[in-house]
């Protein structure tokens, strides 16, 4: 007997979700071809920073997705307040940049 596949906040969004990681996947190897070609510098961290802010946009997507759905069944579970810290501290952590 297999085990169901969990629901998780992004569930409804998961296709979305999918394609945006493989646009940022083809523009880190964009960014590879350009170090290969061995292409203007600022132009290269210029697409570096393109880069941070798409997976910044797939984080917020997340944490929307967290709030709205994970957070809202543990609160009907009583864990409340565990799932808030639990997402201040993800919040954190994507703060933190170098």
């Amino acid at each position: 007997m297999s085990t169901p596949t969990p629901i998780r906040g992004y569930t409804a969004t998961k296709d979305q979700l999918l394609a945006r990681l493989r646009r940022v996947e083809g523009q880190v190897r964009g960014i590879e071809k350009m170090v290969d070609e061995d292409r203007y510098c600022i132009d290269v961290l210029t697409q570096i920073s393109a880069i941070q802010a798409a997976l910044d946009k797939v984080a917020l997507g997340l944490l929307d997705d967290h709030a709205r759905h994970c957070m809202h069944e543990g609160a009907a579970e009583g864990r409340a307040d565990e799932m808030a810290t639990e997402m201040m501290a993800a919040v954190g952590r994507l703060m933190k940049r170098g």
